[in-house]
């Protein structure tokens, strides 16, 4: 699985309260929540985010609390992949859970707001188009890549098992 686009650049411990704010979870529509996303931390992105864009983090992206609305928030706004030096353990199951790709690149350097960057999470790499790099990163197995084919772990459960 290859994914790439615009980088958004965050820095390190990004937690679920400014991803989505707690004043918002009492919106059950998943889109109306999702025009929330990253408002108080940066103001700019609900607007300027577009289809296929990256999120790319520092340390402990999705710490603070469990929420899944996070990943779904980030997902619905049409974010491709979030790729995160290393990520709160819920924040990553609960986007691999709603199928959200998410990568993890220890050493990733010179990646900038704007940047093109491409992840194979099958192979565990991470090119930044815009100039030229490649990282080495974590190798996604292929169970959970199978998950995120198929739309996260209740679609696939849902194929699995024959449901609608």
């Amino acid at each position: 699985m290859r994914l790439s686009g615009r980088a958004w650049v965050f820095g390190d411990n990004v937690d679920t309260d400014q991803i989505i704010s707690g004043k918002y979870l009492t919106l059950r529509d998943p889109d109306e929540m999702a025009k929330h996303v990253f408002e108080a931390a940066r103001p700019e992105f609900p607007s300027g985010v577009r289809k296929g864009d990256v999120i790319v983090a520092g340390k402990n992206f999705g710490s603070g609390s469990s929420r899944e609305e996070a990943p779904v928030v980030i997902k619905r706004v049409g974010i491709s992949i979030a790729i995160a030096r290393s990520f709160a353990r819920l924040f990553f199951r609960n986007a691999i859970n709603i199928g959200l790709p998410v990568l993890e690149c220890k050493n990733y350097a010179r990646i900038v707001e704007g940047d093109i960057v491409e992840a194979d999470l099958e192979a565990g790499i991470l090119k930044n188009m815009t100039r030229g790099d490649t990282f080495p990163a974590s190798k996604m197995p292929k169970f959970l890549l199978n998950m995120l084919e198929t739309g996260g772990a209740l679609e696939a459960y849902r194929r699995r098992h024959g449901e609608s």
